[in-house]
């Protein structure tokens, strides 16, 4: 059997003059998540909808589990949560789990959907009496209603809170775990780096970096070293060995350095801290270096 879920090649979309991708290539694994970054306009919302039989490509090919998206989806293989879904407001969340299951030829059954989703307490409440958090967790049981293969998840944790994102993604992994896909977009950076085995980064419709969160955190390059200034100007700590900035957060300091042990001595040595933190550069900063305009990729 062909371990790959989600296969782009080559793919092309243009809108007018600007092409939203741009000679994609993008496989994704079986059993795998994946997180897709990109800046706005970076061409995931698009990618997305060719992989969903949404769109057309003007150029490239897209497979899903080896067939065409739209057959994929046809069959029960694909499950989505957008952002924008639409809901009838009298309805309840039961009512609309149950609608969803009727579409699909292998459904899972409804108490497993509303426990996977957090809802089990919830079920009979009507969908316009939902909390922001509550709406998300709804559209999660609507795209596992089908028991796909794949799960296509876009921004899942909008409006939930820390305990809700919590239980959101514990369900996550243990649908993985027994062999399913996940593919989600987001702008929470630290659930990609906490959450997903591998992360994708989109510029200008191509992918510009692609592997597990550690190995795109070490394209920023670097260290950070942070501390509180016990005593001593801040003015001077840019020409620290090593230092390539300098913020200020409060009372913290934080130096991003490319020699974190020789800025630390050099720092032991020149005044006094306190709390000294010595971290590997987060997402965010492999994140703004990959996608910053102008960047050649």
């Amino acid at each position: 059997m062909d371990d790959t879920a989600v296969r782009l090649t080559g793919l092309t979309r243009r809108f007018g003059p600007v092409r939203a991708v741009d000679g994609l290539d993008l496989t994704i694994a079986r059993g795998s998540t994946v997180a897709l970054l990109g800046p706005n306009g970076a061409g995931k919302t698009t990618a997305i909808s060719i992989m969903l039989g949404l769109d057309a490509a003007d150029s490239g090919t897209a497979t899903v589990f080896g067939r065409p998206p739209a057959e994929a989806v046809r069959a029960g293989q694909v499950g989505t949560m957008l952002q924008d879904a639409g809901w009838v407001p009298s309805a309840t969340i039961r009512e609309v789990v149950e609608l969803a299951r009727a579409l699909y030829p292998h459904p899972l059954p409804t108490d497993r959907i509303l426990d996977l989703a957090g809802l089990t307490e919830r079920a009979d409440r009507r969908l316009d009496k939902l909390s922001g958090g509550e709406a998300q967790r709804a559209r999660f049981a609507f795209a596992l209603a089908g028991n796909p293969d794949l799960l296509v998840l876009d921004e899942p944790t909008a409006a939930m809170d820390v305990a809700a994102r919590q239980a959101f993604w514990a369900a996550i992994h243990q649908y993985t775990a027994e062999g399913h896909t996940v593919l989600f977009s987001t702008h929470h950076l630290h659930e990609a780096d906490e959450f997903a085995d591998r992360v994708v980064v989109l510029a200008a419709g191509r992918v510009v970096a692609e592997g597990p969160p550690a190995q795109i955190r070490a394209l920023a390059g670097g260290r950070t070293v942070s501390f509180d200034l016990a005593d001593g100007p801040i003015e001077g700590l840019d020409a620290l060995p090593g230092v390539r900035s300098v913020q200020v957060r409060g009372q913290r300091v934080v130096l991003t350095t490319e020699d974190s042990d020789a800025t630390v001595l050099a720092l032991a040595g020149t005044r006094g801290f306190r709390g000294l933190e010595v971290n590997a550069a987060a997402l965010e900063a492999a994140f703004l270096t990959l996608t910053a305009p102008g960047t050649e990729h």
